[in-house]
C-alpha cells in the first residue's frame, strides 16, 4: 500500500534547500511534487526519494538532519495541537505516538520505560523507500526541537541509536544534537533521562485542551480509504506479538471480521493481502540488517518457524532468504573493495 505524509513535512523546505545551493522548485518538479505540495498529501516514497536527491545535489550527507533542526516542531502540524494540549512531556510524547499516523502512514513512533532510561524510537515502515538514512535523521532532529521544546530549556539526552552508518564525522553529529549517536544498531531511538517524562508542560485551558483532542480526533478519523493503511499499522504493531488472526484487529477495531473484509475488499483488497504485503515489507527492510537473524525475522514477523518464512519470502523473491542476505553481503563488500568511500565534505551551516 502506499505511504502518505502530509504537505506540512516541507515546511521550510525551499529556505534550507537555497541555503544549501539548490534550487527548491527545481528539485520537487523533478521528483514529481507540485509547488503546492505543502498543502496536499505526498507519497511517502516520493518525499523519501526528495531528502535523498537534496543530500546528493548538495553535497550534504547530513542534509535531512540538518532540515529537520531547521523545522523543530512546527513541522509535525496539526499533531502540535494535541501536544501543547498535555499536561506533562510524557502526556505530550504519548498524544504524539498515538497520532503520529496522521502525520505520516509510513513511519511509526513508539515510546518505552526502561529502568530509568526512556526512549523514544522512530521507524520508517515503508517498504517502497530505498534508502531511509535522510528521513530518519530528518525526524530525528525534529525530536530534538521538539523535547527542547516541551521542556523549555535545552536538554541533553543520554543517547542516540542509529540504524543506519555514520553519514558524516561524528564529532559534528555531536555539535548538532548535542550528542555522538551509536550508528549500526538495530533500532533508531533518543535515550532520556525517564525523569523527564514528569515535566510539568505550562498550565492550559481546558476549553482549549477539548477542542484540540476534538480538532485532532476529527483528523484521525479513518475514512473508508485509508482503512487498508490503517489495517497494516495494526498489523506491524502486532506481528512480532505472534501471529495476527482478522477475529483480533477487527476486534481491536470494534467491527465483526465480515464487515472488515467487505470494506477492504471494496478498497480493492483483503485482510490476507493485507498482511502478505506487510510481511514481504518489513522483511525486506529487515534481512539486510545484519544484527538481527533470520530465526529473528522470523519470529518479528510471526511465523510459527523458520521454514514457513522461508518458504513465503521465495514465494515474494523467487530466492531463499538465506540465498538473498548472502547476495546482499557479497554485493557490499564487492562494493567496498572496488572502491573507498571519499572522506565526508563538511556540510554547509544551517544557520541554526
Amino acid at each position: 500500500m502506499t505511504s502518505f505524509v502530509r504537505g506540512i513535512a516541507l515546511l521550510g523546505f525551499d529556505e534550507f534547500a537555497t541555503s544549501q545551493g539548490l534550487d527548491p522548485h527545481r528539485l520537487l518538479a523533478e521528483v514529481g511534487l507540485a509547488g503546492d505540495a505543502l498543502e496536499g498529501l505526498i507519497p511517502g516514497a516520493t518525499f523519501n526519494a526528495l531528502l535523498e536527491l537534496c543530500a546528493e545535489r548538495s553535497e550534504n550527507p547530513l542534509f535531512g538532519l540538518q532540515l529537520g533542526l531547521h523545522q523543530g516542531s512546527q513541522a509535525l502540524g496539526s499533531l502540535l495541537y494535541v501536544i501543547q494540549s498535555a499536561r506533562t512531556v510524557g502526556d505530550a510524547l504519548k498524544a504524539l505516538t498515538q497520532y503520529f499516523h496522521v502525520h505520516s502512514s509510513g513511519a511509526e513512533l513508539r515510546l518505552e520505560r526502561q529502568g530509568g532510561n526512556a526512549r523514544l524510537f522512530y521507524d520508517v515502515t515503508d517498504g517502497d523507500a530505498a534508502s531511509v538514512r535522510q528521513t530518519v535523521e530528518l525526524a530525528l532532529g525534529i525530536g530534538a526541537q521538539l523535547m527542547q521544546s516541551l521542556l523549555g530549556h535545552p536538554w541533553k539526552p543520554s543517547g542516540l541509536l542509529v540504524r543506519h552508518p555514520a553519514g558524516a564525522a561524528p564529532a559534528i553529529y555531536r555539535r548538532l544534537l548535542g550528542v555522538t549517536p551509536r550508528f549500526d544498531g538495530p533500532v533508531n531511538a533518543w535515550v532520556f533521562d525517564a525523569a523527564l517524562l514528569e515535566t510539568p508542560l505550562s498550565a492550559t485551558d481546558e476549553r482549549f485542551q477539548r477542542l484540540a483532542q476534538r480538532h485532532i480526533d476529527e483528523l484521525a478519523r479513518i475514512t473508508l480509504q485509508e482503512l487498508p493503511s490503517y489495517v497494516q499499522k495494526l498489523l506491524r504493531d502486532r506481528l512480532a506479538n505472534g501471529q495476527v488472526t482478522i477475529e483480533q484487529v477487527a476486534g481491536h477495531m470494534q467491527l465483526s471480521p465480515r464487515t472488515l473484509q467487505r470494506y477492504l475488499q471494496a478498497e480493492g483488497t483483503g485482510f490476507q493481502e493485507l498482511l502478505d504485503q506487510t510481511r514481504q515489507a518489513m522483511a525486506t527492510r529487515y534481512i539486510c540488517d545484519s544484527s538481527i537473524r533470520l530465526t529473528q525475522l522470523a519470529e518479528l514477523l510471526g511465523y510459527a518457524d523458520l521454514s514457513a518464512f522461508s518458504r513465503a519470502f521465495t514465494r515474494w523473491n523467487g530466492v531463499s532468504p538465506q540465498k538473498w542476505k548472502q547476495h546482499y553481503q557479497q554485493t557490499e563488500r564487492l562494493a567496498e573493495s572496488v572502491a573507498a568511500p571519499a572522506p565526508p565534505r563538511q556540510p554547509r551551516a544551517s544557520g541554526q
